[in-house]
C-alpha cells in the first residue's frame, strides 16, 4: 500500500500524463485475478490455462479491462489536474504580486508616509481596506500628536515665564509677547480684572502703536473686552468693528485686522482678565482656538496665584505698619503714665506740705485758745464731786439759760455723751494734778436748741480760799470752730490744687462750695469768688453737672466711699466750644470721724479717650485683617468629604492655637496618586499663616507641573523654591524663617506609600507592631550654612498592607504643656495611646486624641498650633 500511495504521489507530482502509469498500475488487477482462478479451478499456469480461466469465469473479462479503465481515468484526472493547477498558480501570482503592493504601502506609512495610495486596480479585500483604514487613523492619530504637540510646546513656553516672574505686570508682558509669535498673530493684549473695582485694566501689549493703549479700561458688558469678561466665554470674529484699533505697520500700513480671538482668564469659577489677539489672516486656526482656551486655565491659575501673593504680602505690610502704630501709642501711653506717676509724686509732696500746713495751724488754734481763754466766756465753779456752785451770769447770754436754770446738776443734763465724758475726764486731771490746766472742747444744746461749741479750761483752785473749788472757764468758740473750719477746708489742698491742670472743688454734704481752684473756672466758666461759699441750687450749671454732684453726695452720704464717674462737658476752650470728657473722683472727708466734705477731683480725659478709640479702631483693624485672613487661610485648606473620597478612613485633628494658623493640612490628587501632608511653619498667629501661603501655593505648584517625582524630590524642589522666595540664598539675608514637614505619596495601586519628613516623623501601625519613619534633622527653608554641604532629604518606600494606620503631626500636640506634673505631652504618649489602642477606627483615634489631649492641656494655655493626620490604608 506504501508503494502504491508514493506512486500515487509521484503521479500526482508528475509534469506528464498519468494515464500510461496507470494502465500499468491496472495491469495487476487482471494478473492478480488470474493467479486466484489457476489456483482456485486448479488450472495449469500457461497460455492455455488463460483461456480456462476465462471460460470457467467470464467475469476475468470484465477484470482484464481494468488497465484501459484506470488509464483512460487517469488520463481525465490529469486534464482537470493541470487545468486546477494552472488557475492556482495563476492566482498564486496575482496574490504575491498584491501582496508586494500591499507591503510596499504598510513600509510607506511605517515610514510616516500617510499621503500614499494602495493601487490594486479595483480589486479590494479584507487585508487591504484594514491597511487604508489604518493608514486614515494613523494619519488621524498623527495629525493629534503634532497637534498636541505644538499645544504642549506652547504651554511649556508659557508655563516657563510663569515659573519664573512673580510680577505680574512683567509676568503679563512677557506671555502676550511670546504668544503673540507663536502663534503667528501681529497683535496682543492682556487685561486684568479689578473686583472691587468692576472694571478691567490693560497691562500689557505687544503689537505695532499697541503701546499707546496701554491702562486701557473696559466696564463689565462694554466693548468686546467686556462682553468676553461678562459672558466668560471666548469670541471669535472674522467681522470686525469699524470701532477697533488698526494694525500698523511698515509693509501693510494702517490696516483692519482679519480676525479677532478673546479668551477669558478663568481661575476657581472666578473672572481673572482676558487676553485679546489679532490677526492679518482671515481666520484664527481652530487648534490655536483650543491651545489659548487650555492656556488661559493655567494663565489665569497664576495670576490668583499672584495675586494671592501680592495680597498676603500687603497685609504683612499693613499688619506691620499697624503694629509701629500701636508700638507707638503704647509710647505715648507710657509717657503718659510717666507725667501721671510725676504728678502723683508732686501730689504727695503737697500733701506732706498740707500736712505741716495742718501742723502749724493746730499750732496756731492753741494759741488762739489761749488769746481767747480770757474773752467774753462762762465761769463757773465746782467743788470736788462736780457739783455746780457757781454760774457767771453770762452764762444766759451765751447759753439762754439762766444761772439758776443751770444749777442742780442742770448742766450736766445738757452736755452730749461726749461732753460729759471730757468734762468728767477733765475734773479727774484737775484733781489728781492741781497744778495742771486742762481744757476741753465740746459741742453744747443752747436753749433755744441751737448746737454750739464750747471750750471749757479748768484750773484747780481749791485750794484759793476765794475760789475754793475747780473754776472752769467756757468760751463759745463756735464761730472760731467756722473759722478754723473754713481756715482748714481752703488751706488744707491749696498748695497743690492752685497749680494743678485738674479741676478740684470741696463741696459739704448739703452742697455748698468751700473751695474750687483756678482751673474750675476754665472748665465751668463761673469765677472762682463766684462758687465760694454757694450751694449747687444757687449756682448755674448744667443739667448733667448739677445731677451728678447732687447725686453724687447722696450716694456718698449714704455709703461714705470714694466714687469715680465719667460725664461729658460742653466747655468753651479757646473760644471754641467743644465736649470734653471729664473723669471725677468724689472723695469724702472726716472730722472727727464725721463726714465733713466732699473732695471733687476732675481730670480732662480727652485727649486720653481719644488715643483710646484710635487704639480700639485701630485693634479692630487688625482684628478684621486677621479675621480676612483666617478666612482666606480657610479657603484652601482640604475638604474634607474631598480628602475622604479617596481616603475614606481618614482624620485630621486640627486644632489652631489662634484666629489663623502656622500649621496646615495639605492634599493633593494627581494621575490616580494621592499626595497629603502635615506642614508646621515657623511661628504661629498671622506671620505663620503667610508662610503657610508661601508653602501652599509652592506646593501645588510642584507637584502639578513635575511630571514624576518622589516625596523626597518634592521637599528638595519645596526646599529651594522657600529659599528663593523669602531671599534667603541673598548675602544679606536676615529671614530663618522655614517650615517642618510630614509629606506621604500615597499609589493605592501599587500599594505603596512614600514618605519623605523635614523634622518630622511618621508611624506605621502594621496589626501588633508599631515602626517608625523619622524624617531628616534639616527643616525647609532657613539661610543655608556656607561651610556645610546639604544632604537631600531622604525617600522612604513602603509596600504597605491593606489595613496599615499611619500617623503623621506637627510639633505643636507633642510639645503641649500639661498633666498633673505640667510636663510635655511628647511623642511617646502618641505611640502609646496608639499601641495601646490599636484595634480603633481611625474616627475613633481621632475621639481619642482629642479628649486625650484636652484632658491633658486641662486649664493651662495652648502654646501652639496642633495638628495631626491618621490614615488607614486600602
Amino acid at each position: 500500500m506504501t508503494g502504491i500511495k508514493e506512486l500515487y504521489q509521484r503521479i500526482l507530482k508528475a509534469e506528464t500524463n498519468p494515464a500510461p502509469i496507470a494502465a500499468i498500475i491496472g495491469l495487476a488487477f487482471p494478473l492478480i485475478a488470474w493467479i486466484i482462478e489457476f489456483i482456485r479451478f486448479k488450472v495449469a499456469f500457461g497460455f492455455k490455462g488463460i483461456g480456462q480461466i476465462h471460460q470457467l469465469n467470464p467475469v476475468i473479462y470484465l477484470v482484464d479491462l481494468a488497465p484501459f479503465i484506470l488509464g483512460f481515468l487517469a488520463f481525465l484526472f490529469s486534464v482537470q489536474w493541470n487545468t486546477a493547477k494552472d488557475n492556482f498558480q495563476r492566482r498564486l501570482r496575482k496574490r504575491d504580486e498584491r501582496m508586494a503592493l500591499m507591503a510596499e504601502f504598510a513600509k510607506k506609512i511605517g515610514e510616516g508616509d500617510f499621503n500614499s495610495a494602495l493601487d490594486l486596480s479595483g480589486e479590494t479585500d479584507t487585508l487591504a481596506e484594514s491597511l487604508l483604514i489604518m493608514r486614515e487613523n494613523l494619519a488621524q492619530n498623527s495629525m493629534r500628536d503634532s497637534e498636541q504637540s505644538w499645544i504642549a510646546e506652547g504651554k511649556e513656553i508659557v508655563s516657563d515665564i510663569l515659573r519664573i516672574n512673580n510680577k505680574i505686570d512683567l509676568l503679563a508682558g512677557q506671555v502676550i509677547k511670546e504668544l503673540v509669535h507663536y502663534i503667528k498673530v501681529v497683535q496682543g493684549a492682556l487685561y486684568l480684572y479689578d473686583e472691587e473695582r468692576k472694571l478691567l485694566t490693560n497691562v500689557a501689549t505687544y503689537a505695532y502703536n499697541r503701546k499707546k493703549y496701554i491702562n486701557q479700561e473696559f466696564k463689565l458688558g462694554y466693548g468686546l473686552i467686556g462682553e468676553c469678561a461678562y459672558e466668560k466665554d471666548f469670541i471669535y470674529r472674522t467681522e470686525i468693528p469699524e470701532d477697533y484699533a488698526t494694525i500698523t505697520s511698515g509693509i501693510l500700513g494702517d490696516q483692519k485686522p482679519g480676525s479677532l480671538l478673546l479668551i477669558p482668564l478663568i481661575s476657581d469659577e472666578k473672572l481673572q482678565g482676558v487676553i485679546e489677539f489679532a490677526s492679518i489672516q482671515s481666520e484664527i486656526p481652530e487648534l490655536t482656538i483650543r491651545f489659548l482656551k487650555e492656556l488661559g486655565e493655567v494663565i489665569a491659575r497664576t495670576l490668583f496665584n499672584l495675586r494671592i501673593n501680592q495680597r498676603t504680602e500687603q497685609l504683612l505690610q499693613e499688619a506691620q505698619k499697624m503694629t509701629y502704630e500701636l508700638q507707638e501709642n503704647e509710647e505715648q501711653l507710657r509717657q503718659n503714665a510717666e507725667e501721671m506717676r510725676a504728678t502723683q509724686e508732686e501730689l504727695q509732696k503737697s500733701n506732706e506740705q498740707l500736712e505741716a500746713n495742718i501742723q502749724k495751724v493746730e499750732d496756731a488754734q492753741k494759741r488762739l485758745y489761749s488769746l481767747l481763754e480770757n474773752a467774753s466766756e462762762i465761769i463757773a465753779i465746782y467743788n470736788q464731786n462736780m457739783e455746780l456752785t457757781y454760774e457767771s451770769p453770762s452764762v444766759t447770754k451765751i447759753l439762754g439759760y439762766t444761772p439758776e436754770e443751770m444749777m442742780g446738776g442742770k448742766d450736766m443734763d445738757r452736755l452730749t455723751r461726749r461732753g460729759e465724758s471730757a468734762m468728767r475726764d477733765m475734773f479727774k486731771e484737775l484733781l489728781e494734778h492741781p497744778d495742771h490746766t486742762v481744757s476741753i472742747q465740746y459741742t453744747y444744746m443752747k436753749k433755744n436748741g441751737q448746737k454750739i461749741f464750747l471750750e471749757t479750761t479748768g484750773r484747780n483752785l481749791l485750794h484759793d480760799k476765794a475760789i475754793s473749788g475747780i473754776i472752769l472757764n467756757s468760751t463759745d468758740i463756735t464761730e472760731r470752730k467756722r473759722a478754723e473750719k473754713e481756715e482748714r477746708m481752703r488751706s488744707k489742698m491749696q498748695a497743690l490744687s492752685e497749680n494743678s491742670l485738674d479741676m478740684i472743688m470741696r463741696l459739704s454734704t448739703v452742697g455748698q462750695f468751700f473751695y474750687a481752684n483756678p482751673v474750675t473756672e476754665r472748665y465751668l466758666g463761673i469765677e472762682v469768688k463766684d462758687l465760694l461759699n454757694k450751694t449747687l441750687n444757687e449756682v448755674n450749671f448744667t443739667e448733667v453737672l448739677f445731677n451728678y454732684f447732687r447725686e453724687t453726695i447722696e450716694q456718698i452720704k449714704a455709703n461714705p466711699v470714694k466714687a469715680n464717674a465719667e460725664i461729658t462737658l460742653p466747655v468753651m476752650l479757646d473760644d471754641e466750644l467743644s465736649d470734653r470728657i471729664m473723669s471725677f473722683v468724689a472723695i469724702p472727708e472726716y472730722n472727727e470721724n464725721e463726714l465733713e466734705t466732699i473732695l471733687f477731683v476732675g481730670h480732662d480725659i480727652t485727649e486720653a479717650k481719644r488715643i483710646e478709640l484710635e487704639i480700639q479702631d485701630k485693634n479692630r483693624k487688625i482684628e478684621d485683617s486677621i479675621n480676612y485672613a483666617q478666612r482666606i487661610q480657610t479657603s484652601i485648606l482640604p475638604d474634607n468629604n474631598i480628602i475622604r473620597r479617596y481616603l475614606p478612613s481618614s482624620f485630621i485633628y486640627y486644632t489652631p492655637r489662634d484666629v489663623v494658623s502656622g500649621d496646615f493640612p495639605w492634599f493633593f490628587r494627581k494621575n490616580d496618586i494621592t499626595y497629603i501632608a502635615a506642614v508646621d511653619c515657623t511661628g504661629h498667629g498671622v506671620p505663620g499663616a503667610l508662610l503657610s501661603f508661601i508653602g501652599y501655593f509652592l506646593l501645588n505648584n510642584i507637584v502639578d507641573h513635575d511630571k514624576e517625582h518622589t516625596a523626597s524630590s518634592i521637599l528638595d524642589d519645596l526646599h529651594g523654591q522657600v529659599r528663593a522666595t523669602l531671599k534667603q540664598e541673598e548675602s544679606d539675608a536676615e529671614a530663618r524663617d522655614g517650615m517642618d514637614i510630614a509629606f506621604c505619596l500615597i499609589d493605592n495601586d501599587r500599594k505603596i506609600l512614600q514618605y519623605s519628613g523635614a523634622h518630622r516623623p511618621l508611624y506605621l501601625l502594621r496589626k501588633d507592631e508599631l515602626l517608625e519613619f523619622k524624617g531628616d534633622r534639616k527643616a525647609i527653608g532657613g539661610i543655608p550654612h556656607k561651610s556645610k554641604m546639604e544632604k537631600e532629604f531622604t525617600n522612604h518606600v513602603i509596600n504597605y498592607e491593606y489595613g496599615d494606620k499611619i500617623f503623621f503631626f506637627s510639633d505643636g500636640m507633642p510639645d503641649q504643656l500639661g498633666g498633673p506634673e505640667i510636663k510635655k505631652y511628647s511623642p511617646k504618649r502618641i505611640r502609646d495611646n496608639i499601641i495601646e489602642n490599636k484595634n480603633l477606627t481611625m474616627e475613633e483615634f481621632n475621639a481619642l486624641f482629642a479628649k486625650d489631649f484636652k484632658e491633658w492641656m486641662a486649664d493651662h494655655k495652648q502654646i501652639d498650633d496642633v495638628l495631626l493626620i491618621g490614615i488607614e490604608l486600602i
